[in-house]
């Protein structure tokens, strides 16, 4: 019987083909608007998360903002006064190694019998112009830092080797080079064991990274310059090759900035220590600064928890948007049947008048309804997992489809066209048979 009900709900839709499909047209739309929002959504709060991920969720970056840059500290003032600033135009502003020293004692202390903090690493952002052959790559990145940032910033090495601490101690004229960097200055060539000129100081190759993502872009700041763009010295022969005072020329004009450190990166021995070290970390800088415009400390873990539940918050949202769409499309097949059920009123009557009982009659409309809402699902699945990947091949945006927001939509289209076929499928079961076969 239920087979029988099948083909001859399928045999009745064939009968119409353009309004079945014209039926099922707001089911397809629905169910593949409800995967391609999805998917979308998924994609972009993925790669936000993962750039947050990879700063660490163990990590705590404390780096140094330069006033005036449209961040918190707009409107702050430098270590000098404005006249200091206005002759001598030395803009001296944020971490200093004072700083650092203060930050290390982190390491002393104990949570639970475990040390607070594991790695406090140091990074000194260099502007210079560097140069192999006729390869040039001015205003450049130039990082001095100490061998524990590989591991802290959870950087992997493609080739040779990364800074170590006689490097330090020597005062060694080492650089290893990002992934990009490697590219612009040496093209084809193997950069191993040459020169790179960083503003006609000779630095030798001794590493290369791999290509990293963009989440460890700039120190602490997510989304900037590109880290496979940098370059890596050792801290100790930044300061005495170059020292800390920058010149700045633009327009014309000539000013010097004074910035020490330009980030600290600690690392924490574990994630549920993370706020409190964190805080302890804040208390400490503001007994060595009378504002906090100088420095902001970014937590990784806080950005990844607020991260997390803006998902969850952005999937409910496009897909109650979506949503409506499968609604509308419940509708038009709600419509449509109680429009068969009007057409069909004398053959209800004929099946009543020869045996058939109201669940037959019901049976029979939901079985059409649920193969509508079936077919349409299938379409609408096909068309929405398609859409993700065009828009991640021609579009380059990043896309994630889940199996869950598959058979979510699936379900619900289903589900609804079930829903909103009950009640066309209980008007033609409720016919008197006797009107019904006097139906013209």
């Amino acid at each position: 019987m239920w087979i029988a009900t099948f083909k001859l709900a399928a045999r009745n839709l064939l009968l119409h083909k353009l309004r079945s499909f014209l039926t099922i047209l707001g089911t397809i739309l629905g169910v593949a608007s409800v995967i391609a929002m999805l998917s979308v959504g998924e994609g972009s709060k993925k790669a936000a998360v993962d750039q947050i991920r990879q700063l660490g969720a163990n990590n705590i970056m404390v780096r140094s903002v330069r006033p005036g840059s449209g961040g918190k500290n707009d409107g702050g003032s430098s270590t000098n006064s404005g006249s200091q600033q206005s002759s001598s135009r030395v803009l001296a502003y944020g971490l200093k190694h004072e700083d650092l020293r203060v930050l290390e004692g982190l390491k002393q202390l104990d949570h639970n019998s475990s040390t607070v903090a594991s790695q406090i690493v140091p990074i000194s952002l260099l502007r210079k112009d560097c140069q192999h052959t006729r390869h040039r790559m001015p205003n450049a990145r130039i990082l001095g830092t100490t061998p524990e940032l590989l591991q802290v910033k959870n950087l992997k090495m493609a080739r040779g080797r990364f800074l170590n601490h006689d490097d330090l101690q020597e005062f060694a004229n080492v650089v290893v080079l990002s992934e990009g960097a490697a590219r612009k200055l040496f093209s084809f060539e193997d950069p191993l064991g040459q020169n790179v000129l960083i503003d006609k100081g000779a630095f030798r190759v001794v590493g290369i990274l791999r290509q990293q993502g963009s989440g460890n872009a700039r120190a602490g700041q997510i989304g900037a310059d590109d880290l496979n763009e940098d370059l890596y010295i050792p801290i100790s022969s930044s300061r005495s090759r170059f020292g800390e005072l920058q010149r700045i020329v633009s327009a014309g004009s000539r000013s010097y900035e004074l910035n020490e450190l330009s980030e600290i990166a600690i690392s924490v021995e574990s994630e549920e220590v993370v706020p409190q070290t964190a805080e302890m970390v804040r208390k400490l800088l503001s007994t060595k600064h009378k504002n906090d415009h100088e420095y902001e400390v970014v937590v990784p873990l806080e950005l990844l928890q607020q991260a997390e539940h803006e998902k969850k918050i952005w999937n409910i949202v496009l897909g109650s948007i979506a949503g409506i769409s499968l609604l509308v499309g419940g509708i038009g097949i709600m419509n449509i049947m109680l429009a068969t059920v009007t057409e069909r009123t004398r053959e209800i009557g004929i099946r009543r008048a020869i045996g058939a009982k109201r669940r037959d009659i019901i049976r029979q409309f939901l079985f059409e309804t649920v193969v509508l809402s079936t077919t349409g699902g299938l379409i609408g699945v096909i068309i929405g997992v398609s859409l993700p990947w065009a828009v991640t091949r021609f579009a380059g945006i990043p896309t994630l489809t889940s199996a869950w927001s598959i058979l979510v939509a699936f379900a619900i289209s289903v589900f609804t066209g079930v829903i909103f076929g009950v009640y066309p499928a209980r008007k033609a079961a409720m016919m008197n048979p006797i009107e019904a076969l006097r139906h013209q």
